[in-house]
């Protein structure tokens, strides 16, 4: 698996409790964590740069074409 397959990403849908964290609407990187999974967590780069785990139910998965998607990886 590669470093670009191993990131998931997901866009923000709720962020009660987490304003400071997360924002709505927002794209965010989901590293894998089967543990986090589990638990209906996911692992979230947030907006401190270092990654957490916040509810699953915060965010959706979104695919978006291999350049756009290697853009924002890389941004």
């Amino acid at each position: 698996m590669t470093k670009t397959q191993a990131k998931q990403l997901v866009v923000c849908v709720e962020n009660d409790g987490y304003a400071v964290s997360l924002e709505k609407r927002k794209i965010y990187v989901a590293l894998r964590d089967a543990a986090a999974d589990k638990h209906d967590m996911l692992r979230i780069v947030d907006e401190s740069g270092e990654d957490y785990l916040y509810p699953k139910a915060f965010f959706r998965s979104i695919a978006l074409p291999q350049a756009v998607r290697r853009a924002v990886l890389a941004a």
